[in-house]
This record gives structure tokens, sequence and C-alpha cells, in this order.
């Protein structure tokens, strides 16, 4: 049984000061993924008994930026999806393993006004290339923050957010396409009907306060690996960040 944590930090060395270390062994994962790590190299000197790390970096400094922390050395790590117009922002870890691929993702967020949306579309098309291309040598899970909430009730609000980044109707048909193509929303599998389950809140109005949130933060698989899936959380308890951790536990060995 292998256990898998996903966690939007919104800064690590924020975070730091903010209980992550006692976070981080409390939970005590095989592999523990962040994402906007918001660092550079040699920012930052952070280790774990145990724990073999691998990060990437945005070129922008104080943005973006992804890292896993993992108990299980892998057989090989690609950062990025080998694309250069994609890979500058430190969005992509991969690593290899000798049945599944773990990778941890941060998906563009398509702005104020949507003025990334095209630049996103274009993302989506080409991570699930990428996804697809790793998909025809073993088994797949990824996890991270997607920046999208599916369904109405993955959100609080959705009629008022309608428009807006993050509940797009394209970025919402990305994602139905994504799992149409053969993969696994893994908290729904397990919860398909819940709703007031969040993984982000805003700081602005209270929002967490008043459990006005989004799931935006997923573990995904192959629906090859669905029989092996035994659990999955989120843990809104959990403090720190705007968002929250979210937890995938399946039968998989390493």
């Amino acid at each position: 049984m292998l256990k898998f944590v996903s966690w939007n930090v919104n800064g690590l060395r924020a975070v730091m000061g903010k209980g992550f270390p006692e976070v981080f062994r409390e939970l005590d994962a095989d592999f523990f993924c962040l994402q906007e790590t918001k660092l550079q190299a040699g920012q930052l000197d952070l280790s774990f008994e145990g724990y073999d790390s691998y990060w990437n970096y945005a070129e922008k400094k104080g943005y973006s930026g992804t890292c896993i922390f993992t108990k299980h050395k892998p057989l090989s790590v690609f950062y990025g999806i080998g694309i250069e117009a994609h890979d500058r922002e430190g969005r992509v870890i991969t690593l290899e393993y000798p049945d599944f691929y773990l990778v941890t993702v941060y998906t563009p967020n398509s702005q104020d006004g949507l003025q990334r949306l095209g630049y996103r579309q274009t993302w989506e098309d080409d991570f699930l290339s990428y996804i697809n291309g790793l998909r025809e040598k073993k088994h797949v899970i990824f996890c991270g923050d997607l920046n999208v909430a599916h369904t109405e009730i993955d959100l609080k609000n959705p009629k008022t957010n309608r428009h807006n980044a993050g509940f797009t109707d394209e970025e919402r048909g990305k994602f139905s396409a994504l799992l149409a193509a053969g993969y696994t929303d893994t908290f729904r599998y397990f919860y398909p009907d819940l709703t007031e389950a969040y993984s982000w809140w805003s700081y602005r109005f209270h929002a967490r306060e008043k459990n006005a949130g989004w799931r935006i933060d997923y573990f995904i698989c192959d629906d090859g690996l669905n029989d092996r899936l035994k659990s999955a959380a989120i843990r809104s308890d959990i403090y720190g960040s705007d968002h929250c951790p979210v937890v995938l536990e399946a039968d998989l060995t390493v």
C-alpha cells in the first residue's frame, strides 16, 4: 500500500512558518507532492530523513514551481513535458517506477479576465498528449492543482462563477475530455455525489470559515488502476495555505 499526498502550499517559505514540517511528518506519505513552491534553487534548504526530493523551478522568481519528496528512489526523473513554451514555469515533475509513473502538475491559471485562457487550452491538449504517451508504457497517476472545478458540486457558488477562471465551460470541457480519455478522478470514484468538499478557499470574505470553496486539487489515475484504489481524502482540517492537502492510498508497490 502506498500513500500519496499533494498540496499547493502557495509559497513554501511562507508555509514553513505555519507548521509545514509537522504536517509533513504527521501525514507520513510515501510521496509528498507540492505545487506553487515559489522558490529558486538555493533559497531553501529543506530535507526530511528518509526522503529524496526533486525540484522544478520557474525561470520567473517567486512564481509557480513544483517539488516531490519520496521515500522510494525512482528509476528516472523528468522535468516539464518536453515543450519549451510550457517548460519555463516549473510546472511538472515525473518520477518513473517499475509499475507506474507519478506526475505532479501545477496547471496554469486562466487569470482575471481570462487573459490566459487561450494558452491554458493549448496547455491542456499538450499535457494530455504527454500523459497519454506515458500511459502507453505503464500506469499513470498524476496530482496537483489543476485549476478547475469540474462540476457544479465542486464549488460553492457555481452560478455566479460560471464564466470565471477555473469554472469556464472551456476548462470544464477539457477536464471532461481528459476523463473520457480513460482517466479517473479518484475522489469522485469514492464520493461521486459528496457536496461541500473543497480544497481551496479565497483569502477574501472569510471564505474558509464559511466553507465557500472550490475543489481544484486532484489525484487522477488511468482507469486501469481503479481496482487498486483504496481511499481518497481532502484534509480541510490542515491549514497553512489557501489550499489544503489531498490524499490518495492505492494498492501499489515500488
